[in-house]
């Protein structure tokens, strides 16, 4: 069986984010952005593993754009918590092109199941 690269690299993702959390609580003493954070890199994987079990293709599509929409959330506190100096730029950018890569991976296998759909009506 072929690995599900979206669900690997979501779940790997999401233990960054609570090695990250863990650091801003811990180290920084930082507690309300940091949960933002939390919540939402870590949900992006919950969502990638219900949308492998959606009820219909249109299920599968509106789970995997909720991910989405939460990886964008999660590069808006990525962002914020940067330039609020809770960690260095060398950080930032790695966590940031993770999160810019499972989205454009969602957007492919958004893209491609909306066209599919398309093509079997």
């Amino acid at each position: 069986m072929k690995e599900n690269v979206v669900k690997v690299k979501s779940f790997d993702f999401a233990i960054r984010i609570v090695k990250l959390y863990k650091y801003l609580t811990d180290d920084k003493k930082e507690f309300i952005l940091s949960k933002q954070l939390l919540r939402s890199g870590t949900s992006i994987g919950v969502l990638v593993i219900e949308a492998e079990h959606a009820e219909s293709k249109a299920d599968f599509i509106h789970k995997n754009a909720l991910a989405q929409k939460e990886a964008n959330e999660t590069i808006y506190w990525i962002e914020l918590l940067y330039k609020t100096e809770y960690f260095d730029e060398e950080s930032f950018e790695s966590i940031n092109a993770d999160a810019v890569e499972l989205i454009k991976l969602l957007t492919n296998i958004i893209k491609t199941s909306k066209s599919s759909l398309k093509s079997d009506h």
